[in-house]
C-alpha cells in the first residue's frame, strides 16, 4: 500500500487538505500544524484548509487516536491535540528565532526560504506587536515567519508564550468549529454534502485567508509607484 502511494504521488497533493487525512490522519494533521506554525520550510503547507476540512471530519479523525462516540467529544479532542501541536511548532520557530534568526538575513535564496516572507513577517510584527503572534496564526506564510521573528526581536519569552498558547486555541477552534458545524448545518437544511465538494470548500478558505495578503501587496506596489 505505502508503495502504491509513492507511485501514485505527484507534488500538488501536498497542497490538497483530503491527501492528509487519507494517507496520515490526524497523526499526518498534527505533524503538518507543527511544521506550518515554526517551521520555514513549511510555509506552502494547507494549514487553514486543512484544519477546516478536519473540522468537517472530525469524529472518523478521532476515531483512529481515541474514540468517543460522541461528536462534541471527538471535537474537543482534536482541538486540544491540534492546539498543543501549534503551541510546539510556534515555541520552536521562536527558539530558531532567537539562536540563528539575526543570520537568516544574510541566507541563499531557494524553494523552502524566501527573504521577502521573513521581511513581511518582521513589518507585520512591527505593526501589530505582541499581538501579531495570535493575529498571525489567521494569515498563511505570516504565521510560519511571525515566532521566528519574534524570537529575533527578543520578545520576552512569557510574554511571548502567552500569546502562543492563546492564538493557537484561537485558531485551532475556530477552523474546527467552523467546519463541523458548517458540514452539519449544510447537510440537515439542505441535504449537501461538503465532503464531496471538498475542492471548492478548499478554493473558498484559500482566497478568503489569502485575499488580505494579496491586497496588501497590491496596495504597497502602487504606494511605491
Amino acid at each position: 500500500m505505502f508503495i502504491q502511494i509513492l507511485m501514485d504521488f505527484h507534488w500538488t497533493q501536498l497542497l490538497q487538505p483530503q491527501f492528509y487525512i487519507e494517507h496520515g490522519g490526524l497523526w499526518l494533521i498534527l505533524f503538518v500544524v507543527y511544521a506550518e506554525t515554526g517551521l520555514f520550510a513549511g510555509f506552502f503547507l494547507p494549514g487553514d484548509s486543512l484544519l477546516f476540512v478536519a473540522g468537517i471530519y472530525s469524529s472518523n479523525i478521532a476515531a483512529t487516536f481515541i474514540p468517543t462516540g460522541n461528536e462534541y467529544l471527538d471535537l474537543l479532542e482534536l482541538m486540544g491535540l491540534i492546539s498543543l501541536a501549534g503551541i510546539l511548532g510556534n515555541a520552536t520557530g521562536y527558539w530558531f528565532g532567537k539562536k540563528v534568526g539575526p543570520t537568516m538575513y544574510e541566507w541563499k535564496e531557494n524553494f523552502f526560504f524566501k527573504k521577502r516572507f521573513l521581511m513581511q513577517a518582521h513589518d507585520f510584527y512591527e505593526k501589530h506587536g505582541g499581538g501579531a503572534i495570535i493575529v498571525a496564526r489567521f494569515i498563511p506564510i505570516v504565521r510560519t515567519f511571525a515566532p521566528i521573528v519574534a524570537g529575533i526581536v527578543q520578545m520576552d519569552q512569557k510574554k511571548f508564550s502567552a500569546y502562543n498558547v492563546i492564538g493557537s486555541f484561537a485558531w485551532v477552534t475556530s477552523m474546527l468549529v467552523g467546519g463541523h458545524f458548517l458540514q452539519k448545518w449544510i447537510l440537515s437544511q439542505f441535504g449537501f454534502d461538503l465532503k464531496n465538494h471538498l475542492e471548492v470548500i478548499v478554493l473558498g478558505i484559500v482566497f478568503i485567508t489569502t485575499a488580505p495578503v494579496i491586497l496588501k501587496l497590491l496596495f504597497h506596489k502602487k504606494k511605491e509607484a
